[in-house]
């Protein structure tokens, strides 16, 4: 570019000796070029100026000193952040504010970390343990109580009750009979095992015949 020529793009004052700024290989002075092209900062709402560090995030604009944390105020410059609601928060905002509480220790699910699901409710993997054994479920089979969650083991030792025909745990529901339980599907007529669980029957040496 001849000295001839050297003028700003916009206003078309001399820039000869003066600090200028080039954009599409154009010449603007500073003036020209902040009223033109500046960003307006998302949380000042004044021009990111030409000596000013423009830092951009989804299209939006911040000068380096407003680009902080909207809960705890602190920068995040150069450090890992998180989005919500159009709000900027640092990574321990973002936890506290939008991870997880563990149903146990009522503390924060860390973002990465392993966390369990069970009836709507979360635990770190290491609180969602068996009540009794106090070893971790993990994602084996459980069975639920008032009292807790227990893996199938302790469940057996401490609660089940044993049908007396196929002597197998019962989970749920069963039948009484004297004095004795039964699952539903094995409380059959000992002579021709015909389901009685909505039939009448008669007792001989206390088994159940139809």
């Amino acid at each position: 570019m001849t000295t001839a020529h050297f003028y700003c793009q916009y206003c078309t004052a001399s820039l000869l000796g003066k600090k200028y700024v080039l954009k599409d290989d154009s010449p603007y002075c500073v003036t020209c070029y902040d009223r033109v092209f500046s960003n307006y900062c998302e949380e000042c709402k004044k021009p990111i100026e030409s000596d000013s560090k423009d830092l951009c995030y989804k299209d939006r604009h911040w000068h380096e000193g407003c680009f902080k944390c909207t809960k705890c105020n602190h920068s995040l410059v150069e450090k890992p952040f998180a989005a919500k609601d159009e709000r900027l928060l640092c990574t321990e905002c973002y936890s506290n504010e939008c991870s997880s509480k563990c149903f146990h220790c009522k503390r924060t699910i860390m973002p990465g970390s392993r966390k369990m699901e069970f009836k709507g409710n979360y635990w770190h993997e290491t609180c969602f343990v068996c009540e009794n054994c106090r070893q971790p479920i993990g994602t084996k089979p459980l069975i639920s109580k008032e009292s807790g969650n227990y893996c199938v083991p302790c469940f057996e030792k401490e609660f089940a009750h044993y049908c007396n025909f196929c002597k197998k745990v019962i989970t749920s529901g069963g039948i009484t009979f004297c004095d004795q339980l039964w699952h539903k599907e094995c409380f059959l007529c000992s002579g021709c095992r015909k389901d009685l669980c909505e039939e009448q029957f008669m007792s001989r040496d206390d088994y159940p015949f139809c």
